[in-house]
């Protein structure tokens, strides 16, 4: 059920300590699909970092001035031998468990798209593990298509 009173702003230094707890939800939501992950405290993201960053940029969802989701667009170089040269890479999707299911997730990841667009990049790309259909499912409904599979022996 989609929900009507939400915004998305850009993240700021005042939101990183929330942020870090959303990163740690996000390593704790994967785990079961990430046998290799170490033990905790990991990191996956130099949320400062990405906030700073002209290329990239973070948003958070607010309901109530409170943080309830996030998520990230980087603008990665692609290999040589592939076009376009650049693609905009998303990550740190994350939206607070009572609130999942509610379209969040959805209207952070247009915003971010149409931010890449704004900077003329039209190839966006995100990683989703192989295992977790709910996530490949809910990509796939906003227009991603499976591409690359990587394979572990």
């Amino acid at each position: 059920m989609p929900l009507a009173n939400y915004t998305i702003r850009e993240a700021v230094q005042d939101d990183l300590e929330i942020l870090q707890e959303f990163e740690q939800g996000v390593i704790q939501y994967e785990r079961p699909f990430a046998p290799k992950l170490k033990e905790d405290p990991i990191v996956y993201y130099d949320i400062q970092n990405l906030i700073e960053r002209d290329d990239a940029q973070v948003l958070v969802v607010v309901i109530d001035n409170k943080l309830v989701g996030s998520g990230y667009a980087l603008i990665k170089e692609s290999a040589p031998y592939k076009n376009p040269s650049h693609f905009a890479y998303l990550g740190f999707m994350y939206v607070v468990p009572e609130h999942r299911g509610k379209g969040l997730n959805g209207g952070l990841i247009k915003e971010l798209v149409q931010w890449a667009k704004d900077r003329d990049i039209h190839e966006v790309q995100l990683d989703v593990y192989a295992e977790n259909q709910s996530a490949i499912k809910a990509y796939t409904k906003l227009g991603f298509k499976p591409d690359l599979l990587k394979m572990r022996l």
